[in-house]
């Protein structure tokens, strides 16, 4: 029998797991499911907007691997780390150990003021509304007038939609209730969406996009003259561009050419003279297409680089941008030109980065774990029983799917690597020794546990379940106790 240890319970992870079930090669394997927090899921649970039920709906079909008699789920576990389990020892315990972990992180946009409060990660954001225990209770100055989302991918939009999106609305999916009263209670009238490139090179998908213009209530603006100076969007009928940014542009393409122009911030150059605002700032409609005068607005901007959060009273109080052009090379390069927008909250959203787990080797350019096919690199050779997939192995590219292929080519290269693996020992009862140093897993009853709890929750409430979003609430659940 070879036994394995899958180090996350994300996508990637569960993906992982399925590979190893459904080769042929190696008829018997056991697979151990690890994952510090108590509860599946990875990012399908702490990543995916509320309001994405169909995205979330994955969690079924990542349940049904978890649920094979072949595999285990044990959460509250924690590999590496001070109070955690070496990846060293771990590997005492299975005959081999594919971590999973995903990217942690998210990039910083190194400019002055960013620590200002009032400014944070998206990452910090989305863990908030989707009750990561991690999470820290906040209100993230909802009261603020304005916020600018730093950022054109999914993520970006995701968080833009929900500062929009009325709480009523919300109060159907799984938020929080310390999160969705403080969105009930939000100020922030006016989101902006900046990226410093062009928007044929935003990252988000078009049904994301769409999104944002069926928000009841939301007002979209988009400037012709930001749109017009992307080479793509102006050529766009002639140019074999890839069919995501075709359907983004149409969008955006409608955007433009509909409804009234409203101002921009304040614009000026180096030398600090102002000028008028830089075009038109665009196209005001609501979802039907009609002019709307009320909700909230949702600005999209381009060729906006960020170089400065600017305070008042100690707090952020709106973001310096460069303008930026298109340079003919696929980059973009600043002008002599500034505009101040006004916010009092700023979520940056640029992209995610792994995280180095103690004991793994680690590429800290790349934030990832040197690899071969997704056999892990010690000094450049393959270490025997080590493996990587997902973010952790490739970066933080692709959707969700895409982990799905990862985790195949790591699996093959395990698979090939099984005969000289069931050589080494392995524990009999990997869980037992594991308690024995100190963890306390959480089992997968512990799990369902958690799930009547939650249930229980959202009955109290008048809603759905409701995740508990703190550690000691999930522990306290996952024991069948009641708080």
């Amino acid at each position: 029998m070879l036994r394995v240890a899958v180090v996350g319970s994300g996508p990637s992870g569960v993906y992982t797991a399925q590979a190893l079930l459904n080769q042929s090669l190696v008829p018997e394997v056991r697979v151990h499911v690890l994952d510090r927090l108590s509860t599946p899921y990875g990012l399908v649970r702490y990543g995916v907007a509320p309001d994405h039920e169909k995205i979330k709906s994955l969690q079924n079909s990542l349940r049904a691997v978890l649920e094979d008699e072949r595999v285990a789920f044990v959460g509250h576990v924690q590999i590496g780390g001070a109070d955690g389990v070496p990846p060293a020892r771990l590997a005492e315990l299975y005959h081999a150990v594919v971590y999973c972990v995903g990217a942690a992180a998210d990039r910083p946009l190194a400019v002055p003021g960013e620590e200002l409060p009032g400014s944070c990660s998206a990452t910090r954001f989305v863990s908030w509304y989707s009750a990561h225990p991690d999470s820290a209770p906040d209100d993230f100055a909802l009261r603020a007038r304005s916020a600018v989302v730093i950022g054109v991918g999914n993520v970006a939009v995701d968080v833009a939609r929900i500062l929009a999106r009325g709480a009523d609305e919300l109060r159907a999916t799984d938020v929080p209730p310390a999160a969705l009263g403080a969105l009930a209670g939000s100020r922030v009238r006016e989101v902006h969406i900046v990226g410093r490139r062009g928007p044929s090179q935003a990252r988000f998908t078009t049904k994301e996009l769409r999104e944002l213009g069926a928000l009841p209530g939301a007002r979209i603006l988009v400037d012709p003259a930001e749109l017009a100076r992307d080479p793509a969007y102006a050529a766009s009928d002639g140019l074999p561009l890839p069919a995501v940014v075709r359907r983004n542009l149409e969008v955006l393409r409608g955007w433009a050419v509909r409804g009234e122009p409203a101002p921009s911030g304040a614009v000026y150059d180096r030398s600090g003279a102002t000028h008028e605002p830089y075009g038109p700032s665009g196209a005001v409609y609501g979802p039907s297409g009609a002019v709307s005068d009320g909700g909230r607005r949702i600005r999209l901007r381009f060729f906006l680089r960020p170089v400065e959060l600017l305070e008042r009273g100690g707090r952020v109080a709106g973001v310096r941008f460069a303008r930026t052009v298109p340079d003919g090379a696929g980059g973009v390069q600043d002008t002599d030109t500034y505009e101040d927008i006004e916010a009092q909250l700023v979520l940056r959203a640029v992209g995610y980065r792994g995280v180095e787990l103690p004991g793994l080797p680690f590429d800290p350019v790349r934030g990832t774990v040197p690899h071969a096919a997704g056999r892990v690199l010690r000094d450049g050779v393959p270490s025997p029983g080590e493996y990587v997939a997902g973010w952790i192995k490739r970066g933080p590219t692709g959707v969700i799917g895409s982990n799905r292929s990862c985790a195949k080519e790591t699996v093959a290269s395990l698979i090939e690597d099984a005969p000289l693996l069931a050589r080494r020992p392995a524990a009999d009862d990997p869980l037992a020794v594991l308690r024995a140093w100190g963890q306390r897993p959480v089992e997968w009853d512990g799990w369902l546990s958690i799930e009547r709890a939650e249930e229980a929750l959202g009955r109290s409430l008048g809603r759905g379940p409701v995740k508990i979003p703190d550690w000691s609430g999930l522990l306290a659940a996952a024991r069948g106790e009641e708080r």
